[in-house]
């Protein structure tokens, strides 16, 4: 069994998604997501210059020594355009894999965990009476868990406030759009949000919040104990890991649990937070981090440490990762929750899938492989489009972390 071909699709069904599709001599194709939100044509070009002519004439089955190849022989390594690339080409060879074996693909990682996937929803508002609104809204449609973010008085465009009411596209403009920050306000502010959500819905149901890297570590836990009292099921994101100590004061301060990882490229960049028992949930997604091959290694080296798995999906990644992070979840036995931001009608239609949500769960299906497909015809009808992220800054003008 030989790779024959290895072709970029580049769509935008209201947000730009990179595809790989690679084609066998016995007409068995895989599809991966390699989407780099706000950088999309930077992993176009790795593939395209770098990665594809390397794999024409490869067995698709040697799925581990591809992803060394394609790893180590770099030299260059890491990185969110490598590891996107590589996890592309991983996820369409298991893609090829559990179709060639006629099993979905959960089946083929060693079968279920669980008989259902729960996950979370987005509901923002501009203010706080609007984002418990919406709060109510998600548990009406059987929602277990809700991240809930909210407009702040004094700042203009916070983070997290979508244009819509499912649909959540941060990549806004053509040049990335300025936003203005003050952690002051933003700290008075949250856990009034958090009293009014127990006061309203009680606490049958889980509360999820991002801080988005904002704030320093003392900062951090600062808010993680001053939500104590709300039981938040995670607080995300709360401070910039790349120096993985910093987490150390931020659990000195408060037992609210903490979840990072959606930026993270291997395990290299969990590995301290993850064996200090620093953090209790990795967010790592497949496309970030290398495809299932790694992604797999990270969360058997978390459940040494009672950490468990809450992959990022966000709408910046495709229904193929979405597809292929569900069958990994109902495999892996350490889960914790899932991300669910709901892609457009256009973006299900250019990627038909067979992933259902009932009941504050979503459920794969059947199909051999990741059970994703893309409509090349229909995502032909939708060019490319530059988009950036926003940036912040703080209100003397000076650069902070969106």
């Amino acid at each position: 069994m030989k790779i024959i071909s290895a072709r970029v699709i580049v769509t935008c069904p209201g947000r730009n998604f990179v595809t790989l599709k690679i084609e066998t001599d016995q007409g068995v194709y895989g599809i991966g997501d390699a989407t780099l939100n706000g950088r999309e044509l930077a992993v176009v070009s790795y593939l395209e210059d770098h990665v594809v002519p390397t794999l024409i004439g490869k067995d698709p089955r040697r799925i581990e020594d591809i992803w060394q190849y394609l790893y180590r022989g770099a030299y260059w390594r890491r990185g969110p355009v490598t590891m996107r690339a590589i996890a592309a080409v991983d996820v369409a060879l298991w893609d090829i894999k559990a179709k060639m074996a006629g099993m979905p693909l959960y089946d083929l990682l060693g079968g279920r965990s669980r008989d259902g996937v729960m996950v979370y929803g987005h509901a923002n508002g501009a203010d706080l009476g609007q984002t418990v609104d919406a709060v109510g809204r998600y548990i009406d449609m059987g929602y277990k868990a809700i991240r809930a973010q909210s407009g702040v008085p004094g700042i203009a465009m916070a983070y997290g406030v979508g244009r819509g009411t499912l649909h959540y596209e941060p990549a806004d403009a053509e040049l990335p759009t300025e936003t203005v920050w003050d952690t002051t306000k933003y700290l008075n502010f949250v856990p009034k949000l958090f009293e009014k959500l127990r006061d309203a819905y009680g606490f049958d149901h889980h509360l999820l919040h991002d801080g988005h890297h904002r704030l320093t570590p003392i900062e951090a836990g600062r808010l993680g104990k001053a939500l104590e009292p709300y039981s938040l099921f995670w607080l995300e994101d709360i401070t910039p890991a790349e120096n993985q100590e910093s987490f150390k004061l931020v659990r000195q301060h408060t037992t609210t649990p903490l979840a990072v990882g959606e930026i993270f490229n291997t395990i290299w960049d969990a590995k301290d937070l993850i064996q200090n028992q620093l953090i209790d949930y990795i967010r790592m997604t497949i496309v970030g981090s290398g495809g299932l091959t790694h992604l797999r290694r990270v969360a058997d080296f978390a459940s040494l440490y009672q950490v468990r798995t809450g992959c990022h999906g966000a709408t910046d990644l495709s229904p193929v990762t979405m597809g292929t992070a569900l069958h990994f979840d109902t495999w892996v036995p350490n889960f914790g929750i899932q991300e669910y931001m709901r892609h457009t009608e256009e973006t299900d239609a250019v990627f038909p899938h067979d992933y259902r949500f009932e009941d504050g769960f979503l459920h794969v299906g059947e199909t051999p492989g990741h059970g994703v497909d893309i409509d090349e015809s229909l995502a032909a009808r939708y060019p490319y489009k530059p988009a950036y992220l926003p940036v912040a800054r703080l209100e003397d003008g000076s650069m902070w972390n969106w």
